[in-house]
């Protein structure tokens, strides 16, 4: 029987505004090294295409682990509640999805493109930061909004490892003390699913600014 009570809410917003704080903060870290990393991954296949397989199953494989059993094996090593613990878990599950998009959205740039600006005399880097990434920007931002909201809904889980965000709400005051309909446990899901459709949301805005020209083509 769901049970909510907005008395809780209200004599506890600093409480639930930590929690919300430290999702964010996990969620945005997760979010930064995992692009930085996939970035990196990216530029090496597209100068060595024969390292995309490997990487991509490497990646893959961390994908398909069970967050449960991930966290697991890592807390004997990296320790329990720690930061460390969490990130190493959530940067790895972003890693498929960018760098299959960094990938994609690079090998997507039209060939005239990339030849207009070789014969403007840009170098590979050049090319790179004024051409083919901002023309891959609709795909890459297209992953950063996958990996965002599926990192979101991770970091809920990391709340077994004492941390969590707004999942301690869920994990820790909620099904630990057997109160699975209770008011935190329904606040913890609120705020975990308001969370994810907020940054879709502005991760959306934020893609319609930076690349006006490809929702004019899409009207066109």
């Amino acid at each position: 029987m769901l049970r909510f009570d907005p008395g809780w809410v209200v004599d506890n917003l600093d409480l639930i505004g930590g929690l919300l704080l430290e999702h964010l903060y996990l969620t945005f870290i997760a979010i930064a090294i995992g692009l930085l990393l996939s970035l990196g991954l990216a530029l090496l296949i597209r100068s060595s295409p024969r390292f995309y397989g490997p990487v991509l199953g490497v990646s893959g494989t961390i994908y398909a682990i069970p967050s449960l059993a991930l966290f697991a094996l890592l807390t004997p090593v990296t320790g329990i509640g720690t930061v460390l613990t969490a990130e190493i878990a959530l940067v790895g599950y972003t890693l498929l999805i960018l760098v299959r998009n960094i990938v994609e959205g690079l090998r997507g740039v039209p060939d005239d493109a990339i030849e207009a600006a070789n014969g403007m005399g840009l170098t590979s880097t050049q090319r790179l930061v004024r051409v083919e990434l901002p023309l891959a920007l609709p795909v890459i931002m297209a992953g950063i909004r996958i990996a965002t909201v599926t990192t979101i809904g991770l970091v809920t889980v990391t709340a077994l490892t004492g941390l969590g965000g707004v999942g301690y709400l869920i994990v820790t005051i909620g099904i630990n003390r057997g109160s699975f309909g209770s008011t935190q446990t329904i606040t913890g899901v609120v705020l975990a699913v308001s969370l994810a459709v907020i940054a879709d949301a502005g991760l959306q805005a934020l893609q319609r600014r930076l690349t006006p020209w490809a929702r004019r083509r899409a009207t066109a």
